[in-house]
This record gives C-alpha cells, sequence and structure tokens, in this order.
C-alpha cells in the first residue's frame, strides 16, 4: 500500500514543482519589467541569465501528460519577454529560441508559436539557422490536415530561408510545400495561400537571386499581422530593394514593385 501511494504521489509532486518553477517565471519577469527604468545591465542580464536556467530545466523535466499546458505557460512567459522593448533594447533577443525550444518540444504543433519563432528569432535575435532547425524538427509531428493551416510553418521556414539565408533553393521547396499543402482545402485563405506561395516557388525556380522576389516575401511579412516594429523593418526593406509601400485609409499596405529584373 505504501509502495502504491508512493508511485501516485511521486508524478504529482513532481508536477507541482514543475509548475511552480514556470509560475515563479511571471512575478520575476513582472518584477524585472517594473524595475525596468532603473535597473543596470549588470542586473537585467542577471536576470537573463536567471531565466534562461528555468528555461533548461524545463527542456529536460518530466512533464507526466501536462506538455500543452507547459507550452502555453513558457509562451505567455515569452510574450512578457518579448514585449518588452525597453529591456530588449538592452539585452537584446538571445533568449527567443530557448523559450521556443521547450514550447515546440513540448507541442510541436502550437500553429501561432512557429510564426512569433520565426519574428523573434531570425528578425530580432538574428539567429535564422536556429529558428529553421526548430521548425524543421517541429514539421515532423506535422501533417497537411493536422493542425489546421499547418501550411503556415512551411511558409515561415520559406521566409527565412529566403530574406535571412538567402537559400533559394531550400526556401523555393518550403513554398512549394506551403502550396501543396494548402491545396489540400477549399476555402478563400488557404487557396489564396496556395496561389501565392506556388506563384512565389515557380518566381524562385526561375530567378532565384531576384529582388522582386524578395520584396514579395517581405511583403508577406507587412501583410501577416505583426507588430508594429516588425512592420517598419520590413517596410524599410521594401524600400532598399527598389519598392514603395502605401498604406491605405483602411491601413491595409499596397506595395509598388519596381521593374522586374
Amino acid at each position: 500500500m505504501l509502495l502504491s501511494r508512493q508511485a501516485f504521489t511521486t508524478p504529482i509532486v513532481a508536477c507541482v514543482c514543475i509548475l511552480g518553477v514556470g509560475l515563479i517565471q511571471f512575478p520575476q519577469l513582472q518584477k524585472l519589467i517594473n524595475s525596468k527604468q532603473s535597473a543596470s545591465l549588470e542586473t537585467l542580464e542577471k536576470e537573463i541569465k536567471s531565466e534562461n536556467l528555468r528555461l533548461n530545466f524545463l527542456k529536460k523535466a518530466p512533464s507526466f501528460g501536462y506538455d500543452n499546458f507547459i507550452a502555453d505557460l513558457v509562451y505567455l512567459n515569452f510574450s512578457q519577454y518579448f514585449g518588452d522593448d525597453e529591456v530588449r533594447d538592452k539585452t537584446g533577443y538571445s533568449l527567443s529560441p530557448e523559450y521556443f525550444e521547450v514550447i515546440l518540444e513540448r507541442d510541436p504543433r502550437f500553429l501561432a508559436a512557429y510564426r512569433s519563432l520565426s519574428i523573434s528569432t531570425s528578425l530580432y535575435a538574428a539567429m535564422p539557422e536556429r529558428a529553421i532547425a526548430l521548425s524543421e524538427k517541429g514539421l515532423k509531428s506535422l501533417s497537411p490536415f493536422v493542425p489546421e493551416k499547418s501550411y503556415y510553418v512551411w511558409r515561415y521556414k520559406g521566409i527565412d530561408e529566403l530574406l535571412f539565408l538567402g537559400n533559394y533553393q531550400a526556401s523555393q521547396k518550403s513554398f512549394a510545400t506551403a502550396a501543396d499543402w494548402a491545396s489540400n482545402f477549399s476555402d478563400a485563405e488557404s487557396q489564396g495561400v496556395a496561389n501565392s506561395s506556388r506563384k512565389t516557388a515557380e518566381f524562385l525556380s526561375r530567378n532565384p537571386n531576384s529582388k522582386y522576389a524578395q520584396i514579395s516575401t517581405w511583403s508577406m511579412v507587412l501583410n501577416n499581422q505583426v507588430d508594429e516594429r516588425t512592420q517598419k523593418r520590413a517596410i524599410r526593406e521594401i524600400e532598399a530593394l527598389g519598392g514603395k509601400v502605401i498604406t491605405t485609409l483602411e491601413g491595409t499596405h499596397k506595395i509598388l514593385f519596381p521593374p522586374k529584373d
């Protein structure tokens, strides 16, 4: 009887410990946010190191069936981390891939996480190789139908490969796969993704070094419901490539392309 009780209580205690470590992150991160104006760089860096230790613990700790809960909790932590512009301006975004290593290991079908992974890790942390590697690992657990709209992961991967690595061949394959997966669905959104992804893949196969393809891809970033900082970055990149961005009264963006190269 004693052994049976221990077998029952041990996983519960372990889960409480895991969740406790995760929940501890909230007040500590909130404390960091509240004290950001007066905190020294040394103090901020110590907090980052402490957060990294917690994430490393969560990478290795057993979940006892609470994988999705842990993924959700860590994603909330990431949202606090990424959204704190003042602190990130001082310390950078180096923890971004560490969050997503935990999140996608626990829940590789967490679709929204892949977009945040691409933006935070490729665009802000300047680690596109890490973002792509995490996406490739997660894609092993996805299919054209599970989860719904999983074709977006291939698009995010293709964007990173084209814009940040200049790997046109890999990007072409990613967009082609996104088109194939999206074509399985008849709704307007999926068909739109299928058509635009197919056109991008075809264009890349014919013109691998084209500025036109890069502008088109930055346009995808711009119109992908991203934050204001990412929008500004996309507009700068489009204009640097010779394009022009016009914002309509409705808040949408129209892209004027330079002559095709």
